[in-house]
């Protein structure tokens, strides 16, 4: 068959390797796109830039005429995502409120770009998928998980709330009561829970023992797999045959079909997200000022229990479980010194004694 020569397109695709990406992994072969959260060291949770590296690769692939289905996945075999890196949280946003609101930008446009692509989003669960990172397998159309994999939130226990998606798309996928229990509780729900919940499509087996294969590994199993005792171990294999499979049936159709068919699949989420989302970028700006994040976070880089119950019982005895040291009300008498927290008893400024 003769081509005609085709002029210069406005957005001719580029070579993946010409991307100088810095936290993820991408690659395109085979009209599929693969794009890795690469953290392994973090559970793959993502930073800022991780964030933005994700919205030019999906945005990248969604341009691309040669892209037909994306995989999204995380690297190693621990974790898919972990959702928001929690020390950075505490290192930046707990000290800057107002630039959460940025972040939440980022995310916002990060989370978009894959609802946006106008091709099936494959997420690979090759791990947990916890917090934003369920938020983020949600966001695609499909969701392999390997066996050995769980989901969860966990939002309430960090001093945040699960508004980037989770709130929105859990009703939809697993139902209201189910949404509640996933939210309110914060427990994690293991891969065949996770399939008759309706929050993947498909679980894939991953744990072996020596040759075999373990087809309903026990939550006992999979841990001796992770630490590879008594001849366990992970193995992805079978995960990556059952994607790759699953891309070729993708592929196997009209691509503005299928474009056109998401976007109407996509009617309900959009909705419930362009309905609450820049509400909740407002509100957590808002709370990142306030205890409960501080002491969540904290609690999560110390590696200690957050003190839940102090901050209810402050708030029942009538006093401030919104400030740690009580809300800033006070006036030093001899310096002059306003907006002293209410429960300091002598002045930061010259340490006279405060009435």
């Amino acid at each position: 068959m003769s081509r005609v020569a085709v002029k210069e397109r406005h957005f001719a695709p580029r070579a993946a390797e010409e991307f100088e990406f810095r936290e993820i992994l991408y690659s395109k072969s085979g009209r599929v796109a693969r794009i890795t959260i690469n953290r392994p060291e973090r559970y793959n949770a993502y930073s800022t830039l991780t964030l933005e590296e994700l919205s030019t690769a999906f945005r990248d692939a969604s341009f691309d005429d040669s892209v037909g289905v994306i995989v999204f996945t995380g690297a190693g075999d621990r974790a898919f995502c972990t959702g928001g890196d929690v020390k950075e949280y505490a290192e930046k946003y707990v000290s800057y409120p107002r630039d959460y609101w940025k972040y939440m930008s980022l995310f916002r446009a990060y989370i978009e770009s894959i609802l946006n692509t106008g091709k099936p989003v494959v997420a690979r669960l090759n791990g947990m998928a916890v917090g934003g990172g369920n938020e983020s397998q949600l966001a695609c159309d499909l969701a392999v998980m390997a066996q050995h994999a769980y989901i969860k939130q966990v939002g309430t226990h960090v001093g945040s709330v699960a508004c980037g998606g989770a709130t929105q798309w859990l009703p939809l996928a697993a139902g209201e009561r189910r949404a509640r229990q996933i939210l309110m509780l914060n427990e994690p729900i293991p891969a065949e829970q996770a399939l008759a919940w309706g929050l993947v499509n498909w679980v894939v087996p991953s744990v072996r023992r020596g040759e075999e294969w373990i087809e309903q590994a026990s939550q006992e199993e999979i841990r001796k797999a992770q630490e590879g005792r008594d001849g366990y171990r992970i193995d992805l294999s079978r995960l990556d045959q059952f994607v790759d499979e699953l891309a070729r049936r993708l592929l196997a159709s009209f691509p503005e079909c299928t474009r056109y068919t998401k976007q109407q699949l996509n009617f309900w989420k959009d909705l419930s997200w362009h309905s609450t989302i820049r509400h909740g970028q407002d509100w957590l700006a808002l709370h990142y000022a306030c205890w409960e994040p501080l002491e969540g976070m904290q609690a999560f880089v110390q590696k200690r229990p957050a003190r839940y119950a102090m901050l209810r019982e402050l708030a029942a005895e009538g006093r401030s479980a919104e400030f740690p040291w009580g809300p800033p009300l006070k006036k030093c008498e001899r310096c002059g010194a306003e907006n002293l927290p209410l429960e300091h008893r002598f002045c930061g400024i010259c340490g006279e004694c405060l009435s």
